[in-house]
């Protein structure tokens, strides 16, 4: 067995502890500054480049999407963390949709997407994500 492939398996499974510790910590570290957050941001705010994080963040998406259709297509073992990716993606996009749109006929659509396209799309995409290598 080469050095290579055995420095590679102690780091993929010899080694884990560090990184749970550290994910861990960050966790916990979130906790207050999400306390944070919620006491002290504005209840609406003025946003610089609005449309372009939301087109971008579209577009990745898209990219994303179209990437786990082609992976899967072929048999890829790699649509398992591109499948995981996009299912957040799409959760994230669904809870920013509702949580920002407008009250009103923009709070219905962004509803209604989450609720038939976004969160079932990502529903599938977990599967898959899930399934990977199994």
């Amino acid at each position: 067995m080469s050095a290579m492939s055995i420095a590679t398996r102690e780091i993929l499974h010899g080694r884990r502890e560090p990184e749970v510790r550290l994910l861990a910590v960050c966790a916990l570290a979130l906790v207050p500054w999400i306390a944070v957050l919620a006491l002290t941001l504005p209840a609406h705010a003025v946003a610089r480049n609005w449309s372009l994080a939301w087109s971008g963040f579209d577009v990745l998406l898209a990219l994303m999407l179209a990437a786990t259709a082609w992976l899967r297509r072929r048999g890829d073992v790699r649509v398992g963390a591109v499948a995981g990716a996009s299912a957040a993606m799409l959760v994230v996009d669904a809870w920013f949709d509702t949580s920002t749109s407008a009250k009103g006929l923009d709070s219905a659509m962004a509803w209604f997407s989450a609720v038939f396209i976004e969160l079932p799309l990502a529903a599938i995409c977990g599967r898959i994500a899930l399934r990977t290598g199994r």
